[in-house]
């Protein structure tokens, strides 16, 4: 029996630095270099590996201790194993520090200043994936880790992250072209940072609750977004780490993994390389898209949470033939902003009818005469006219919720929604206030073409304060439009039916416009909708009003 000490390797000017997590136990074999255990101070974490392999025979540490550089941590029976020169302890990414944090003995190699070369990470068993979206161009400063380009496979779509910091200098794909693992996809002139993620100044959160009343307790790790991964947020303080090594998680942020949502098949549960491709695999395959949509909703948004039966799962195919169709970007997208909003918002809908005669003639004489312009009228540009008018007579409308408080909004931008073959989008009508019904109607028009497209920007759908839903070239009387939060209203019409009105002497043939008025109990009661309802209706039967 050939016993041997581990001690705590240079892990730079830290002193006392707590022990936050044991990785392995008394009887366990260790390779050399394999994580013993997991230290923190106020500024950084690290993982302490063994300086030789062999079968561990006691610990010299528990959770709460405090160690330094020296500090004897174990006791190895390394019969039979050659000592291994005593490595550095690895840095522990975490995900945010208030202070760039002291690099350890060994820190990341720095990326010269020279060009590097940024390639498609594994992102599992997927070959030829399309890029759908280019998110910057050359000359732009990138950070590690931001994304660059957005692909899509055939099941879900991802961002690709630099994994350099630098100038991008050229960009080697464009839309439409398909990438590989691997694929060289820009050049980074780099800034002399580190050219791998997890720099030193992402340094950990302070250390989790343990047997010492000293240690403080680590946030939950954060991931980069992806359209397939949404973001997490920040949680609660919590002891259950996800076990994985400074690689792994590395690994993890890359692809834009929720550690805590992966099993790890390592011992005591450690998340391996394997269970990050294994995890990737299934989301781009989209067999963890629902879980993780769920684990984004609110809490009471899922199913569970409610106390409801589970989804049932049933084999179609039984009962006869059956096609499956992946659901599109946009899909994915809109449907869980959809299911959070209609959980969250307690929507009650009002259905009136305006009477559009005279309107409706006024729209088709003004297209006769700008029809050498190009620019027609259609009449949802008079809606937003219209709506604006509302809007400012009834401000509750144009606002939205921030805790107990209502943020008045002194800016009219209304969307409208526009139907595509990949799903609806919002564009926005940027201060429709100042705007005529001509330079709305062409802003449409522009917005319409590059929806359908697929050229819509971020700041295309951005910023509304009130949107309008219209299905009246398609048909149909009411329907209760899904609130587009953090709006409190929203605004569907239908097709327009000519029908006979009593004027109080006869019945006279009047063209009549459906209104559907979806609005937020918690920031508008019935009569406040009513009373918005019938101005709206008023307005449109006399446009004269949009001057008052």
């Amino acid at each position: 029996m050939a016993l041997v000490e581990i001690k705590v390797p240079d892990i730079g000017d830290f002193e006392s630095v707590a022990v936050i997590e044991l990785l392995v136990k008394p009887g366990d074999t260790v390779k050399a270099e394999q994580s013993l255990l997991t230290v923190e101070s106020d500024k950084a974490s690290m993982e302490i590996p063994s300086s030789h392999a062999g079968v561990i025979k006691e610990l010299k540490v528990k959770l709460g201790d405090k160690v330094s550089e020296g500090s004897v941590i174990a006791v190895i029976d390394a019969a039979g194993a050659a000592a291994a020169p005593a490595p550095a302890a690895q840095p522990a990414p975490a995900p945010q520090a208030a202070a760039p944090a002291p690099q350890a003995a060994a820190p990341a190699p720095a990326a010269g200043a020279g060009p590097i070369e940024v390639k498609v990470p594994d992102i599992g068993d997927f070959k030829d994936v399309a890029v759908i979206e280019v998110l910057v161009k050359p000359g732009d400063t990138v950070k590690v880790e931001q994304s660059l380009i957005t692909v899509e496979s055939d099941k879900a779509s991802m961002e690709i992250p630099s994994s350099a910091a630098g100038v991008l200098k050229e960009l080697k794909v464009k839309v439409g072209d398909k990438v590989n693992i691997g694929d060289l996809i820009a050049i980074v002139q780099g800034s002399g940072g580190a050219a791998a993620p997890a720099p030193a100044a992402q340094a950990a959160a302070p250390a989790p609750a343990t047997a010492s009343a000293s240690a403080p307790a680590p946030a939950q790790e954060r991931t980069p977004p992806t359209a397939a991964l949404p973001p997490h947020e920040p949680t609660a303080p919590t002891t259950n780490l996800p076990h994985a090594s400074p690689s792994v998680r590395k690994f993890a942020r890359e692809l834009g993994v929720p550690l805590e949502e992966v099993k790890g098949s390592g011992p005591k549960g450690r998340i391996l390389h394997e269970d990050i491709q294994s995890f990737t695999k299934a989301v781009m395959a989209g067999d963890k898209q629902t879980k993780a949509a769920s684990a984004k909703a609110p809490a009471g948004g899922g199913g569970e949470a409610l106390g409801l039966l589970p989804w049932p799962k049933v084999d179609f195919a039984k009962f006869g033939p059956v096609d499956r169709k992946p659901l599109s970007r946009i899909k994915k997208i809109s449907g869980a902003n959809l299911h959070r909003n209609w959980v969250m918002i307690p929507h009650v809908t009002n259905h009136d009818d305006a009477d559009i005669t005279e309107l409706e003639a006024f729209r088709v004489k003004l297209n006769k005469e700008n029809e050498k312009s190009g620019i027609k009228v259609t009449m949802l540009a008079f809606l937003i006219k219209a709506s604006v008018a509302a809007l400012k007579k009834f401000p509750e409308f144009n606002s939205s919720l921030d805790g107990d408080e209502m943020v008045m909004k002194n800016y009219w931008h209304i969307g409208f929604a526009a139907d595509t073959p990949n799903g609806l989008v919002v564009p926005v009508i940027k201060d429709a206030d100042r705007k005529g019904v001509l330079q709305i109607s062409q802003e449409m028009g522009e917005l319409a073409k590059k929806a359908r497209d697929g050229k819509l920007g971020p700041a295309d759908m951005s910023g509304a304060t009130f949107t309008i839903s219209s299905l009246g070239g398609i048909g149909g009387r009411y329907f209760t439009p899904i609130i587009n939060a953090p709006e409190v209203a929203i605004l569907g019409v239908c097709k327009s039916t000519t029908e006979p009105v009593w004027d109080g002497k006869q019945f006279q043939p009047r063209l009549m416009l459906p209104l559907s008025l979806s609005w937020d109990h918690r920031a508008v009661d019935g009569a406040a909708a009513a009373r918005f309802n019938a101005y709206l209706g008023q307005i449109l039967a006399d446009f004269r009003r949009v001057l008052l």
